[in-house]
């Protein structure tokens, strides 16, 4: 478990340093306006990224993690060619959203549609890949695809358009992911993309609402700083996010393979499953705290270097900003179980009660007491939802557990 879960941190840590080396590039190269059609194109790929998750490569993680490969196989073969055809349906929407925008704005989503279906089987590979236990093949998968963009970005730099950046991100991504069919020796069915959803729309579609909502009350938020105390908030908010950016990346890395690690708990001692969902947590919460309290012993003159300006209003977001992240990991724990357990309502319920509080906790602070009061809010949020997230788990586990002396006496 420990090694898998460290190619889970190597992985994320290639992932993570090639989206900022990717972004700071691109910044250099094109400026503040080119830069922010770039973003809006990168946006725009997070949003259509978690349906592609929720609706195929979530399901798999969960029904088909630590099972044998003659199960793994079918089912990875399915949900990659589900994320193909849903690459090339909302790609189609790109492109033609991109050919009726004037500017620069279109040809970078006209781009965007191209490249969508080989970015997102990319990310597909890698879940499969934890799904099975290999790891390293997703790890080694990221590196390629860091090392193709190389060149690749130096050949867009002799335009000054966006679109030709947005081609490179989305070459190597495309490479990768059909390198990942080399690794895998398994061919995508996007013909079985229907059977694949129909199977597994008990679980897909409430994961769908599930990353759509978390990754909309994040933007109904930073939209409703600006509105609340101005833009300048949103970029204190974002340097403190920065700061705390080592251990975001920790935790998406864990991210990847703590669902498989709990479905394969829950088949090999499912009476495990609490305490692996209760040392998970802790142990994030724990490692949240300890990186705000070595951010608060930085000097000023540390800071200044690395945020400029920013630094002195994002320092003053750290306690509550590391008290928010404690709160999440705390959550994750619960998270992990209730995705192992297949117990996709009670999940839904959860986040969806974890985005309300997310956007209104944020949103409100920022009404009572500005950006401070924001980030604290967000803190209570976390707390809050983390709550709810193991009155659930207990329930999920009660309910199995009455399921299966049921099952016993009746046999």
């Amino acid at each position: 478990m420990a090694g898998r879960m460290s190619w889970g941190l190597a992985d994320q840590a290639v992932c993570s340093l090639n989206n900022f080396a990717v972004g700071a590039y691109v910044a250099r190269s094109l400026g503040t306006v080119a830069f922010g059609v770039f973003t809006l194109a990168w946006v725009t790929y997070g949003v259509v990224l978690n349906v592609s998750r929720g609706l195929a490569t979530d399901p798999l993680v969960v029904r088909f993690s630590g099972v044998p490969a003659w199960a793994w196989r079918p089912a990875a073969a399915r949900s990659t060619g589900t994320v193909i055809g849903i690459g090339g349906v909302l790609g189609a929407a790109c492109l033609v959203v991109g050919l009726g925008l004037d500017g620069p704005v279109g040809p970078a989503f006209t781009a965007l549609g191209v490249v969508l279906p080989g970015l997102l089987l990319q990310d597909a590979w890698r879940y499969s890949f934890f799904a099975a236990g290999a790891g390293r093949k997703a790890f080694t998968n990221d590196i390629l695809a860091s090392l193709v963009i190389v060149p690749l970005l130096v050949l867009a730099a002799r335009t000054s358009s966006v679109a030709p950046f947005v081609f490179a991100w989305g070459g190597a991504a495309a490479v990768a992911a059909a390198y990942g069919c080399l690794q895998s020796r398994i061919r995508p069915r996007p013909g079985a993309a229907r059977e694949w959803i129909r199977e597994q729309r008990d679980l897909g579609y409430r994961y769908l609402v599930e990353n759509v909502s978390l990754s909309g009350s994040a933007q109904l938020k930073a939209y409703g700083l600006g509105a609340i105390i101005g833009v300048s908030a949103v970029g204190t908010v974002r340097g403190a996010e920065l700061l705390m950016g080592p251990f975001l990346a920790v935790l998406m890395g864990l991210s990847l393979v703590t669902v498989p690690e709990a479905a394969r708990v829950l088949r090999r001692a499912p009476h495990r499953l609490w305490i692996f969902c209760l040392v998970l947590g802790c142990g994030l919460a724990a490692t949240a705290l300890l990186w705000g309290g070595v951010l608060l012993l930085v000097p000023d003159g540390v800071g200044e270097h690395v945020l400029g300006q920013v630094w002195l209003p994002a320092s003053q977001l750290i306690v509550p900003a590391s008290l928010g992240v404690a709160g999440a990991g705390l959550g994750i724990g619960a998270a992990a179980g209730l995705r192992a357990l297949a117990a996709a309502r009670r999940s839904l319920r959860c986040q969806l009660f974890a985005s309300a509080c997310y956007l209104g906790g944020g949103l409100g602070g920022a009404v009572v007491a500005g950006t401070v009061g924001s980030a604290w809010g967000l803190a209570a949020a976390t707390f809050s939802s983390s709550a709810v997230w193991w009155l659930y788990l207990r329930s999920a586990l009660r309910e199995r557990n009455l399921n299966s002396i049921g099952k016993v006496r009746t046999s």
